[in-house]
């Protein structure tokens, strides 16, 4: 079992690891600005995509993440975001740097992971009921998402999902099943981190916030303006200059 991966460009090498319902293809704006100076591997996620039939939970999906993935800046966006920080946790020699986009390391509360995990299996059975087109009408229409067009290529590959794919993803990945969550175990990345959270996503914002607390290469939280949770595909070029400026520095620090 193997995720479907590919590469472009030379350079340090940069992985790009997309969010639900995503696949490589919602990177595309990022990876053609990065792979001018950098070996750019852009990854579908274990239910999503060519990956549509791989499925496991988040530590399963990270031993598969570096097999395909190597020592490399991590850069995991959401769901992805979940996947890189147990890679992190999991494969700490591969880890150069790792970047968080509207990640979180989790859910304190029991019930409230509970909840999260009733919640997601509501979903992965729509999805299975509905099909991916109809669920996707109702998945991007969420305050979340408000300000963000997919690019049409985007859209149309996030409608091949597969049905199947995205319900497993639900059911073995979702917030709810990081049980128990990570905070406790982020002092143990010593890779510089890079946190980063859109200007108008104020819940993340906070997130972003605690996981800088948490993470001692991370030196503050870096803001996308103009931008909300998908940061990555309403500015671009912004987050790929984020990406670029960390990589090329020798410690973190202050990314304009």
């Amino acid at each position: 079992m193997q995720l479907q991966a590919a590469s472009r460009g030379r350079g340090p090498r940069v992985v790009l690891v997309h969010g639900f319902t995503q696949t490589h293809e919602s990177w595309d704006p990022v990876t053609a600005d990065l792979a001018t100076d950098h070996e750019v591997v852009v990854v579908d996620a274990p239910g999503h995509g060519g990956s549509a039939g791989v499925r496991t939970d988040l530590w399963a999906g990270a031993d598969l993440l570096a097999d395909v993935g190597g020592r490399a800046t991590y850069v995991g966006y959401s769901m992805g975001a979940r996947l890189v920080l147990h890679l992190a946790l999991g494969h700490p020699d591969l880890v150069e740097r790792l970047v968080l986009l509207s990640g979180t390391a989790g859910i304190d509360a029991a019930d409230e992971r509970s909840a999260r995990r009733l919640a997601d299996e509501r979903l992965a059975a729509e999805v299975e009921r509905v099909g991916t087109e109809r669920f996707l009408e109702g998945w991007l229409t969420q305050p979340i998402f408000e300000g963000l067009t997919p690019a049409p290529a985007d859209l149309a590959a996030r409608r091949a999902n597969a049905a199947s794919g995205l319900a497993s993803s639900l059911r073995l990945a979702g917030t709810g099943t990081m049980d128990p969550p990570l905070w406790d175990r982020l002092h143990e990345i010593a890779a510089p981190v890079l946190v980063v959270a859109g200007a108008r996503d104020a819940k993340f914002g906070a997130v972003g916030e605690r996981l800088v607390d948490g993470l001692a290469g991370a030196d503050r939280l870096h803001v996308v303006d103009g931008a909300g949770h998908a940061a990555h595909l309403e500015q671009p070029a912004a987050f790929a200059a984020m990406v670029r400026r960390f990589v090329a520095d020798r410690e973190p620090g202050p990314v304009s």
